[in-house]
């Protein structure tokens, strides 16, 4: 029986020989086939670019069973990225070039090429009439596995065919190595016996590596800022929720999470003189006989606390003929039950801030907030805000406090804000502007969130650089590089025809570009400009902030696709910043994907520029994590760094267990080896709301009353607590020879400079315990007293929590690993 190529392309890999290798050529093969290039229409082309091939253009076959060569970057996830009739010639230059429909309507054209039909160029959008048919190339109808499929055909060589089907079945044999999960334990180790290992540290090797190493990466996604992260307890206090928002909530509107309790009261919005332009709704509420009041449930209710207290302010005047007076405000149970009072007077007629401290009398995990005029009559209201005293560190109009408390145990370096795809995105009118989130709150500028609600941005970019000086971490703000999300799907104000909707095809214009440009020197003055003699240095110093903050790093981009729109705009902010602020590290990108078109176009771009850094981002399988350690060690030392700015372990289902946490802990093994290359990593997404996540898995989960760190936050704090600044050299000697074996034990050790303490990390993915041996040359000037803490389970496990405590050590101990666990012993230094 004839092998497979796949089994083929296994059995040389195993045996250490290439894919291409593992296929003989056979003599009585045909010089040249047909091939057809075609996407399937049952999903409107999402798939892909795919081919069939045929020796006399009669009976067909498919190549690798399907297999997508190239697939359309245009559009939105899901709705769109659509590859319609696309069109394959080969041209007299020796490449290969594709074309195909962006949309129904044949107007709007993507093109891509390569040199041999498997790396594609970054890929272009036109608009455009639909290309000639070249002479060589048939427009044809096959049946392929009782398919009808339309496409075309031309003549290659049949090498072509082969060199197809060898690059789809050595990424087919990559896929399965990737989709190895630890429910294939029981099989892929049946019979292994405990593993003994012998882990040799030499402290002769050593070299400096990044102090930034563990940092966290915040974005208002799942709810993360209003109604998260920012201590806020009103819901809509601006009352300017829109159906714009995107929200899937019908009722999503100015008037969303209130309502009028009571009778003989009615609730308006007006637009009629607001506060600020930036604010343009307010709610009016009319009061025919007092007795009714105006209600908010906060998010999913408010939370409170017997015996603390909470900072109530609202603008408010009086309309018409209202003389107005006492306004009574109250926190009640759901039930009824007053838990706190206090009393303001509303009697101007021109905007005017009222402020209260309620002090609740009883615990309430629901309590809603009522303003009850006391006289009839006509008031308007805004910015309606109810804050509790107690936030982290004490600060007004600051964040909740066990939530940021929590990640303030992460001992994050660094904090990136505010988002990805939130930063630059749903078209250019929605980029984040960071002017229009500093300043006094009712002046601020809300924003439609990417992810389908609303920002307030009360937690805006002054509040971002606090929190970070509050936690002694770098401020890392990201802007978008003059281009919106890459996932956008709404037109801009200057879009032209169907292109302008689509990806990030829409830049910002190039006769605007200069005031963007100038917009990014501006934030940088603002974090780090004279607080005298700069104008933006000034505006943090009125703000409360005279001190500079000190910026060092500043992202252009996330995940764009590396084309020449792109480019253009990068080019220009990065010059401009380089020029002005040479002291400042600029983070590139090199798009969406580890692999691929933009992430090589990317690099090639970073080298050119001469990128101090760029951002890279993957969401990948366990299984790609155990099997791509080596992914750093081969990286170019003298080209750009990389911030590892987004990733996480992601299984069906999408849950964070200690399988996902052990295969992030394991890949940071090898990340700390690189950590000459690789200068930042952060997890993402780092917070959810329970009922309100749109992406899983996350860091952490919370609901009103609770903070739920998963096993994942325990794994990072593992590394955030233990980081280092040089790293040391190891080896592992095993009695098991099994490659799937080596790969799950994962060992890094680091010395933290500051301190002088020796920091061992050992990873376990194995289901059986690992006896280890370890031998440290010297433990000269160190206590043999070390802290031991575990992080162990079931690979299933969610609730797991690390275990610490002491053992000790000498210069050559042993240790057990258990069976799927992360070890880290640390290993101080002798104070005497």
């Amino acid at each position: 029986m004839k092998k497979t190529l796949l089994s083929l392309a296994i059995a040389s890999l195993a045996a250490g020989q290439s894919v291409c290798a593992a296929v003989e050529k056979v003599y009585n093969e045909p010089d040249s086939v047909y091939i057809f290039s075609y996407a399937h229409p049952e999903d409107e082309g999402r798939s892909g670019l795919k081919f069939a091939w045929s020796p006399d253009g009669d009976k067909w076959l498919s190549v690798s069973d399907g297999f997508a060569y190239l697939k359309c970057d245009f559009g939105r996830w899901g709705a769109e990225k659509r590859m319609i009739k696309p069109l394959l010639e080969k041209a007299e230059d020796g490449r290969w070039y594709c074309r195909w429909q962006l949309t129904p309507s044949g107007k709007v054209w993507g093109t891509s090429h390569s040199s041999d039909l498997l790396k594609w160029a970054p890929q272009q959008y036109v608009n455009a009439e639909k290309p000639a048919v070249p002479r060589l190339v048939t427009a044809r109808q096959i049946v392929l596995d009782k398919d009808t499929l339309n496409g075309y055909m031309q003549k290659v060589p049949y090498a072509d065919i082969e060199q197809l089907i060898r690059f789809a079945e050595h990424k087919k044999f990559r896929d399965i190595q990737n989709n190895e999960r630890t429910e294939q334990d029981a099989v892929r180790f049946a019979g292994l016996k405990p593993v003994a290992a012998t882990i040799r540290v030499d402290t002769g090797r050593v070299k400096p590596i990044s102090e930034h190493l563990i940092g966290i990466f915040f974005e208002d996604i799942n709810y993360g800022a209003d109604g998260g992260l920012y201590a806020e307890l009103v819901q809509n206090r601006d009352f300017e929720y829109s159906a714009k928002d995107g929200a899937r909530d019908k009722n999503w509107n100015s008037t969303y999470a209130w309502s009028i309790q009571g009778t003989d009261a009615e609730l308006s919005v007006s637009e009629d003189s607001p506060i600020h332009a930036n604010n343009a709704h307010y709610a009016v509420l009319e009061v025919h006989r007092p007795g009714a009041a105006l209600v908010n449930n906060g998010f999913d209710g408010i939370a409170v606390k017997k015996g603390e207290k909470y900072d109530f302010s609202v603008f408010s005047k009086v309309l018409d003929d209202t003389k107005g007076g006492k306004v009574l405000v109250r926190l009640t149970t759901k039930d009824g039950k007053e838990i706190a009072q206090a009393a303001i007077r509303v009697s101007s007629t021109e905007w005017k801030k009222q402020k209260a401290v309620l002090t609740a009398t009883a615990d309430a995990a629901d309590a809603v907030l009522s303003v009850c005029p006391q006289m009839a009559g006509k008031y308007a209201l805004d910015m309606v805000s109810l804050f509790p005293q107690n936030t982290f560190k004490g600060r007004k109009n600051g964040l909740r406090a066990d939530l940021t408390q929590t990640l303030a145990d992460l001992h994050p370096r660094f904090v990136r804000f505010p988002g990805g795809c939130v930063a630059h995105g749903d078209g250019v009118d929605n980029i984040y502007d960071w002017k229009g989130s500093i300043g006094a709150l009712e002046e601020r500028k809300p924003l439609r969130n990417l992810w389908g609600y609303h920002q307030t941005r009360g937690l805006g970019y002054h509040e971002y650089f606090l929190f970070c000086e509050d936690m002694g971490a770098e401020p890392v703000p990201v802007v978008a590089a003059g281009v919106p999300c890459q996932n956008s799907g709404t037109c801009s104000h200057h879009s032209v025809g169907e292109l302008g909707c689509g990806g990030q095809q829409g830049g910002i214009p190039m006769e605007e570009m200069p005031q963007y440009v100038q917009d990014v020197l501006d934030l940088i003055e603002y974090a780090n400009g004279d607080a005298k003699k700069t104008v933006w240095g000034k505006k943090r110093a009125q703000a409360g902030h005279p001190k500079p903050f000190n910026l060092k790093y500043i992202g252009i981009g996330n995940e764009d696709l590396i084309t020449d729109i792109f480019e253009e705009r990068f080019t220009m902010i990065f010059n401009a910043v380089k020029e002005k602020y040479p002291e400042v590290t600029v983070i590139g990108t090199v798009g969406p994907f580890y692999e691929g078109s933009d992430y090589e176009e990317g690099w090639k771009f970073a080298t050119k520029m001469g990128i101090p850094m760029v951002d890279e981002h993957y969401y990948n399988t366990p299984g790609w994590f155990i099997n791509n350690q080596d992914f750093y060690d081969r990286y170019d030392r003298n080209k750009a760094k990389v911030y590892l700015g987004e990733y996480a372990a992601h299984l069906p289902g999408r849950p964070n267990n200690i399988e996902t946490a052990l295969a992030e802990a394991l890949y940071l093994t090898s990340v700390e080896r690189n950590a000459d290359v690789v200068t930042m990593t952060s997890y993402a997404p780092l917070l959810a709301k329970e009922g309100h996540t749109q992406w899983n898995p996350d860091l952490i989960y919370f609901n009103n009353t609770e903070v739920k760190p998963t096993v994942g936050y325990y794994a990072q704090q593992m590394y955030g607590q233990n980081a280092g600044s040089e790293y040391i050299a190891s080896s592992v000697t095993l009695d098991n020879v099994q490659d799937a074996v080596k790969k799950r034990i994962g060992v890094s050790v680091v010395r933290d400079g500051k301190t002088g303490d020796m920091i061992v990390k050992l990873v376990n993915l194995l289901p059986v315990a690992v006896n280890a041996q370890v031998e440290l040359p010297s433990l000269e000037g160190m206590n043999t007293t070390a802290v031991k803490t575990v992080l162990a389970g079931k690979p299933t496990d969610q609730q797991v929590r690390p275990v610490s405590g002491t053992m000790e050590v000498s210069e050559k101990f042993g240790y057990e690993l258990p069976a799927y666990s992360f070890t880290v012993i640390r290993i101080n230094k002798n104070e005497k």
